[in-house]
């Protein structure tokens, strides 16, 4: 049964992510927002106040509002279709009403989503700047940073979770907050023979977080990220050929890793350039799918799609090949629509 290999995603990104906004590009010059960068509040002051957004929200009910932290777990059971519940989630929120939607999304998409709730900051919230084909994400984590492992991730119900599970997707952005859970997960699945899989996330976590991350590293079986995080990741730890996609996951694959018993994956995506993956030893291009520009509605989440779209065939023991096919195929679909929006079943296979 599919829940034998049910993953357990544990991420802090759990955040409510506002309408895409289509954006003034006056205004993103004059915030000096970057396109495809992320941005967190207090870092630009006051673009997030949490009843401004809630205005937002009214003002665009066209633009489907998303839930950043389970779009991997909403595609991934997409994909899936049935049984539902396939993923659990942990991750912090405050006791609000983007709170309370965030339960409820999650409930909708057949995530089993378990909370810590605190009352010290509210939900997080992201609002997505878009320009064109290109978006910049600003963020007030307040939640999001909350996260307490002795408060949840220990707990004997939430842990019993944890070791049911057969796959654990992390992102980076985890690392800022609670590396120490990030390890737990990480050697419980390398003693047990478990997929690990860690996302770069973002080029300011192999900056300003690079030890965490390294303490993690040996522990991973599938690191994945894009083309600007690998080249990032690679520069941080002092690897020459930061130019060269395809090099650094061959650099990255042979970093030194704890269970020799699974050969390391390494999965780049380079936006509409062919993804780079490391098979055994070789490094192997896999094309995307052709789409003619006009047809790309919003490329944001398309990442998260392809995370999603390849977790869906991991955990039914699918080759590699067929993992990435899934991921383009998500991905794909996604950039056509609004929002992390797709049809109500997938045509894949």
């Amino acid at each position: 049964m599919l829940n034998f290999f049910k993953p357990l995603e544990l991420i802090r990104w759990n955040l409510i992510v506002l309408p895409r906004l289509p954006a003034n590009p006056r205004t993103v010059q004059s915030w000096k927002l970057k396109s495809s960068y992320y941005y967190v509040v207090p870092l630009v002051p006051s673009l997030l106040p949490a009843e401004g957004l809630g205005c937002a929200t009214d003002n665009y009910r066209d633009v489907p509002l998303s839930h950043s932290h389970t779009i991997y777990l909403v595609v991934n059971g997409w994909m899936i279709q049935k049984p539902h519940k396939v993923a659990t989630f942990f991750g912090c929120i405050g006791s609000d009403r983007f709170g309370e939607i965030l339960k409820q999304k999650a409930e909708e998409a057949h995530v089993d989503a378990h909370y810590y709730q605190q009352t010290d900051e509210p939900t997080g919230t992201c609002a997505a700047c878009i320009t064109g084909d290109n978006r910049s994400l600003v963020a007030n984590l307040a939640a999001a940073n909350c996260y307490d492992k002795e408060k949840h991730l220990d707990l004997e119900s939430n842990w019993d979770l944890v070791e049911k599970a057969r796959v654990y997707y992390i992102a980076g952005f985890f690392l800022t907050v609670s590396p120490e859970s990030i390890l737990k997960v990480a050697k419980h699945a390398s003693e047990n023979n478990k997929i690990f899989g860690l996302n770069l996330s973002a080029p300011f976590i192999s900056q300003f977080f690079k030890d965490d991350m390294m303490e993690v590293m040996p522990y991973v079986d599938i690191l994945f990220g894009n083309e600007t995080e690998a080249a990032t990741f690679a520069r941080e730890q002092g690897f020459e050929e930061t130019g060269d996609i395809a090099a650094i996951a061959r650099w990255a694959q042979a970093l030194p890793k704890v269970n020799q018993r699974r050969p390391r994956t390494v999965v780049f995506t380079q936006g509409r350039d062919d993804t780079v993956a490391t098979v055994g030893e070789k490094v192997t291009m896999f094309p995307v799918l052709d789409i003619d520009q006009n047809d790309i509605v919003d490329t944001n989440g398309a990442g998260d799609a392809f995370v999603g779209g390849f977790l869906s065939e991991l955990v039914q023991e699918r080759p590699l090949e067929e993992c990435i096919r899934a991921g383009h195929y998500a991905a794909n679909v996604i950039i056509r629509r609004a929002g992390c929006t797709f049809p109500e079943k997938p045509n894949f296979r």
